[in-house]
Formats: C-alpha cells, structure tokens, sequence
C-alpha cells in the first residue's frame, strides 16, 4: 500500500502527477506560502473596495446613488465571477492552474488601474473650481481594470483557499487535526490584508496620490506571486475523480422526476448503492443516506428503468450521488438567509464611508483621519476576537455542549448574524442622533462638516467585525465541509457568491429606494447631500429586513442535516465521518 512507503493516504500527487510523500509534502510548511499571498491580495482587494466609492465621486466626479451602485456592482462581480472559476477548476484545468492563469489576470488590471489613476489624461481636469465629467473613454478604461480584476479575482479567490485545504491529508487523523486550525489562519491572514489596506493605503491614496495608492498593492501582489510559486515542489494537488462532478446536480433530479411515480421501499437500504469496496478502490467516500428532500431519493430506486418501461440501460443513481445533489440543495437554503447580512456588510464599503465624510475627522490640530480607515476597526475587532473565539469561547462552550467545536457551525452562524442586527440597529441610532445634530446646528450644505466626532461610527464597526469572525469563517469552512467531495472549489463559491449577490441586492435596494422615496420632488432617502436626507430611514428599513432575515434562517437551519461520510481505514475497518465534530483549536504545527 502507498501509505507504507510514505505517501499520503488521500491520494494527492505532484504538479507531474506523482504520488507525494506525506513528510515532504503539504501541511502548514506549503500553506505558508498561500497565507502570504492571501495577505497580499487582501490588501489589494481592499485597497480599491474600501476607498472606490471616495475615488468615483471625487476623482470621476459621479453622484452619490451611482457611486454606490458602481461600487456594489464591481463588489458584487468580484464575489461572483468565483462560480466560473470553480467550474473550470472542478472541470478541467484543477485549483493549481486555474488559479496561475487567473493570477496573471489579476495582475494585469491592477497595473492598468494604477495607470488609470496616475495619467492626468485618465481623468478628467479641473479650472477654478469647477471640474469637467468624466469622459466616455476615461471611464472605459477605469472600470475596464476594475473588471479585469474581477475577471482575474473569480479565478483566483475559490482555489486558493481550497488548494490550501487540499494541503493536509483528512485519513491522517494528525493532519485532519491541523487542517482544522487551517480556516481561521486563513482568514486572520486576511484581516492582516484588509488592515494595511484601511490604515496605510486609504491614507497614501487621499494624501499621497491614488497612483501610489493603488501601485503599492498591484506591486505586492506580484511579488506574493512569486512567493506562491516558490512553493510549488511542496504542494500536493488532488486528482479529479469525476470528469464532470456538478452533472449529477442534473441527473439526479432529472431521474427522480422520471421515476416521480414510483413508491420508494420503506427501508432506504433498498436503495441502488455500491459496496464500500468500490469506494475505497477509487479513492471516493461514500454518503449515508439521509430522510431530507425524499422525493430525490427515486433516482436510486434499482428497478426504475423495468417499472418505467424506459428501455433504457442506463444504472440508476446510487444514494450517494442522490446525497451529493441533497447537499447543494440543503446548502442552498442556507445561502439564501445570508444575502441580507452580506447587504448589512456592503455598507462598511459604501454608505458608512459617505456618512464618515460628513463628521469631524480630525484626531489632533493637524491630522485628519480618511472617512474610509474607519474600516480599519471592523479588521481590528476581527484580529482580537479570533485567538478569543478560539482560546476562550470554544472551550468553555465544549464543556457544556459536548461538541468538539464548542458549538455547531449552523449556531455560529446565528450568533453572528444576531450580533449584526445590533450592528445596523446602532448604526441607525447614531444616524438619528447625527439628524439631530443637523437641525440642531443648521447644517444645509454638502461639505459642511458637523460638530460630531467620526468615532460616534466605531460601535457599527466593531460590532460588524466581531460578527465576522462568527460569519465569515463559519460561513467558508460550513461550504467547504458540507460540499460533495468532487464539488469543494464549487462548493466555496456559495460563500463567494453570497458576499456578490448581497453586494447586488444592495445596490438594487439603493436605486430603488432613491427613485421611489424622491418621486414627485419629495426628499430621497439616499441623496447627494447626506446632510439633507434621510439615512435613519434607509437603515431603519435594513434593520427591519435583518431581523426577519433571522426568522428564515433559523427555520432554514433547523432542517439542514450534516454530511456523513464513510471511509475505509484499514482493511475492514470502516469510520464514520460527521464534518460538524472537527476541532477548531488554533494549532499552527508543521
């Protein structure tokens, strides 16, 4: 057996296809390496997406409501286009190439976003005080970049995280250990990212240039590049099992519609299923069955194609092909309850960014903090309640539970999205108290500044943070366990997508509240003069629609049934898998 000579027992390979060695190979010695790139392109991510609705409406000159939206609409694109990229990885080309090529990609639209940012002829000009539109080529090139990125960051975002999960071995119970820790590394790496981003590179884009702003990352992202690829004689690469993994997601309900009226036996064994042994020649798992979404269950009725008289000789589906299907599905229903709290998180980027602009900025005679570094203390709070969520709560929780995690993914889940109802509850009190002073003051103009202090925002922020680590952590590594093990690249993009769809809600939201709440000259909601609308209104609504957004989710999650695997150990020895009892202490071994 390759386990007795030191290969890894999951079967991974080189980048030539050879079986690795389990010493040599993989584990947090490879995923150094892809932590460093993550931070780097965090950083670049975030040194455009934190501070883009500032550029649109300062340097291109755009309106409030479109500023927002064009921020939303790139947001939502970057988050989305990983669906495609998964595809290609899970279909054709694997993690480690999709992911070279959708790199270079990257790279190219951050040079040319800088280019569109330092070239004077790139923007438009200004005389006494009054600046000239944007013109019709000036904004092709800008947001042409800023797609390029997109384009490249839908193939870069669902690969690197899985290929990093791919590093460790889950039939070796020390390196399922470690892999356990692998998500939060992951993501604290991610928070280092996004912080230089808020701290250093919004400072250097309002004060310095935006030019430089948007040169420092597009220069560390090419060199985290070259620290990925130093890599590559210690990575281990997963063999596709399956040409085509996501047809099943077809065929099974394609079949179970075809079968619709046959009865299914009351004993699920009855059900068409493979030995183990089969499994365990080809290196597959196999799922238990479980009694949610039955009506799929038809597709593995054994004697579908007799009782139908199809004629046809193709083998029913077996339960775990129907378990596969069952998975998404289920899965399914727990993305659509987390696009309200991805459209809660949008505003950090857009409508928190607009309203900081309007408060006292200054910290000091002579410093005035940039609207956009407020962002900084979502990273911050992330940063500190991580080794807390880890060290503190997850063991106090495991005594009381008994659950290895402390608590289920799908209660993390909740946790946080209750945290972040109290985020946008308080981000609406301290809108209302900003109105107040508004009227108090007589305040009208659009860059008159009102005696508040900026830091009456940093409660949102913090408390959005904290629920990030509960949310954003929960919501990648619960998509990449419950996925089907052909699947995990797609997998990952429900949490990808999410964050684009809610960016998309969003954006739809501001348009439709500003052209219905500013019909027939009525004051909108969301104007260009933040210091004559009404915001209040505007999160009052998002708080309402949070709250019921609660309310589905936990009906959602109280249907959703874990994934169970089975695997073979030893030769007789079989293991049932659960994902929901992996441990999640931060252990960083070798």
């Amino acid at each position: 057996m390759e386990e007795d000579k030191g290969h890894t027992r999951d079967g991974t390979v080189d980048l030539q296809g050879r079986p690795v060695l389990a010493s040599k190979t993989g584990k947090w010695k490879a995923c150094a390496f892809l932590v460093a790139y993550e931070a780097f392109e965090r950083m670049a991510f975030y040194g455009i997406a934190s501070n883009l609705v500032n550029y649109l409406t300062s340097q291109l000159h755009e309106d409030t409501v479109s500023a927002v939206r064009n921020v939303n609409n790139w947001s939502g694109s970057v988050w989305i286009t990983p669906i495609l990229g998964a595809y290609i990885a899970d279909t054709y080309l694997g993690r480690f190439w999709t992911f070279t090529v959708s790199s270079l990609i990257y790279a190219m639209g951050m040079i040319l976003l800088t280019m569109a940012a330092s070239f004077k002829s790139m923007r438009p000009t200004c005389a006494n005080g009054v600046c000239n539109k944007a013109s019709t080529s000036q904004i092709a090139f800008f947001y042409t970049s800023l797609y390029i990125i997109a384009l490249g960051a839908g193939g870069t975002k669902p690969n690197i995280s899985t290929f990093g999960a791919d590093q460790f071995d889950d039939f070796d119970p020390h390196e399922k250990t470690l892999k356990a820790s692998f998500f939060n590394w992951w993501m604290f790496s991610s928070f280092i990212g996004a912080l230089c981003a808020t701290l250093g590179l919004v400072y250097i884009q309002e004060n310095l240039g935006w030019g430089l702003g948007y040169g420092i990352p597009a220069v560390g992202l090419l060199f985290s590049l070259f620290i990925f690829y130093l890599g590559t004689p210690i990575y281990r690469h997963k063999v596709r099992k399956t040409k085509s993994p996501a047809r099943d997601l077809i065929r099974v309900p394609v079949a179970a519609f075809r079968n619709r009226k046959l009865q299914l036996p009351d004993d699920p064994s009855e059900l068409h299923e493979f030995e183990m042994k089969d499994y365990t020649s080809s290196g597959k798992r196999q799922v238990h069955h479980t009694s949610v979404f039955r009506f799929l269950d038809k597709a593995a009725i054994k004697e579908a194609n007799r009782a139908t008289g199809s004629g046809t000789t193709k083998p029913p589906c077996t339960v775990t092909q129907v378990e596969g299907t069952k998975l998404v599905m289920g899965m399914a229903l727990i993305w659509l309850v987390t696009l309200i709290p991805s459209t809660i998180w949008a505003q950090i980027n857009t409508l928190f960014v607009k309203q900081g602009t309007t408060l006292d900025r200054h910290l000091g005679p002579n410093f005035q903090i940039p609207a956009a570094s407020l962002g900084s203390f979502v990273t911050l709070s992330m940063l500190l309640s991580v080794p807390i969520y880890d060290r503190y709560f997850v063991p106090l929780m495991r005594k009381k539970t008994g659950n290895p995690r402390g608590i289920t993914l799908l209660q993390r889940l909740g946790i946080g999205f209750v945290i972040q109802v109290i985020a946008i509850a308080i981000a609406y009190a301290v809108e209302v108290r900003r109105m107040h002073v508004i009227r108090v003051q007589h305040v009208i103009g659009t860059k008159e500044v009102i005696p508040m202090s900026i830091f009456c925002l940093m409660p949102q922020y913090v408390l959005l943070g904290i629920a990030d680590v509960f949310n954003a952590i929960g919501l990648l590594e619960f998509f990449y366990d419950q996925s089907p093990e052909d699947m995990q690249s797609l997998g990952t993009t429900f949490f990808t997508s999410g964050i684009g769809v809610g960016n998309f809600l969003n954006s739809f939201l501001v348009t439709v509240v500003d052209k219905i709440t500013g019909r027939n000259g009525k004051k909108s909601w969301i104007g260009d003069n933040l210091n004559d609308c009404h915001l209040d209104y505007y999160y009052g609504f998002l708080m309402v629609i949070s709250v019921l957004n609660l309310g589905a989710f936990w009906w959602a999650s109280s249907r959703y049934v874990y994934k169970k695997e089975t695997k073979e150990v030893n030769e007789g020895c079989v293991e049932i898998m659960e994902t929901r009892g992996l441990d999640t202490t931060l252990g960083l071994q070798v």
